[in-house]
């Protein structure tokens, strides 16, 4: 390892890998740190939420659809190919306060570096429930993300459930709608959090409709979803909802808890702010990209987009420091 590396990329997503093939090719030499696998309560592994994806249609480029830990795959031979070295750690701690940055690894080693992305992801919040969580890795039919999912021959014509309250709850039954015979929101009580205008577009949806006061006590099935449980949280009762889908809507986590104490300026549920609409953050020569910076889109091609904007933003920047 250089004593102090020109470019060091923490996250191995769409973005993360995006931004390593770029800056290999523009000669930054760039070390990427890719995590090590780790639970909570999901899996969480190299190569982001596409690692739990089965099926990805909607990446431009490949028309019969691929795996997401094959597309993950694809990404990083491109990204080796073009010299990029690999690392299989965390970065647990960041010191932004004078250059070179230092950077703490899993293993307690403290790397330096010129410039630094980061695009270490967001991780969606699931329910916690072992049968969810299974078949959400094998393809059974529980998704965490209708946009990159609801699409799908499997989903189409089909009684599907979102499960949440909130406007991404909202945006997800909206859009499962145009493919579902019916879809049934669960929520676990008689008011939604969502805004105004977005429940009024989707509860006004004909095929959509709630299940007050209802929370997901099983999720069954064994290779295929087949029905979720539901428990009344006012009286008790559990009855079951046959559906073919269930969409996991309440929130996503910024992995940013690395960040503590470094001087990177976070909104209030954990992104990273770009002030400067930009991949540049509150930090000369850090920059961010993809869904740790963006709880908009998170989908894997503005990821990648993010990814390429940061990789550019630090070849310049460290152009100008006379590094590049």
């Amino acid at each position: 390892m250089a004593e102090v590396e020109k470019l060091i990329i923490i996250g191995s997503g769409p973005a993360g890998w995006t931004a390593a093939i770029y800056a290999a090719r523009a000669n930054l030499d760039p070390i990427c740190f890719i995590g090590v696998p780790k639970q909570n309560p999901a899996p969480v592994l190299p190569g982001g939420q596409l690692m739990l994806t089965t099926e990805v249609e909607n990446y431009p480029g490949f028309p019969d659809g691929i795996t997401g830990p094959e597309m993950m795959q694809h990404f990083q031979k491109q990204a080796e190919r073009f010299g990029t070295r690999v690392v299989g750690q965390d970065i647990e701690a960041c010191d932004f306060s004078s250059r070179p940055f230092k950077l703490t690894t899993s293993d307690g080693s403290v790397v330096q570096g010129h410039a630094v992305i980061i695009a270490t992801g967001a991780t969606a919040n699931w329910m916690g429930q072992e049968n969810e969580l299974r078949l959400a890795q094998t393809g059974g039919g529980v998704s965490a993300c209708a946009v990159c999912d609801g699409a799908l021959p499997v989903f189409r014509d089909q009684h599907l459930a979102v499960v949440g309250g909130g406007d991404t709850a909202m945006e997800e039954s909206a859009y499962l709608s145009k493919f579902a015979s019916k879809v049934t929101i669960i929520h676990r009580r008689d008011k939604l959090r969502a805004s105004n205008i977005m429940q009024e577009r989707t509860l006004g949806l004909p095929n959509v409709e709630v299940a007050w006061n209802k929370i997901v006590s099983e999720v069954v099935g064994e290779e295929k979803i087949e029905a979720v449980m539901l428990k009344d949280t006012v009286t008790g009762d559990e009855t079951r909802l046959d559906v073919k889908g269930l969409f996991v809507a309440i929130g996503h986590t910024p992995a940013t808890g690395f960040l503590n104490g470094s001087g990177i300026e976070l909104d209030d549920a954990g992104y990273v702010k770009l002030p400067n609409r930009s991949s540049e953050t509150n930090i000369e020569g850090v920059f961010a990209g993809g869904d740790v910076a963006d709880s908009e889109y998170r989908q894997a091609v503005t990821a990648a987009g993010m990814g390429c904007q940061a990789a550019i933003d630090a070849e310049r920047w460290l152009g100008t420091q006379g590094l590049a």
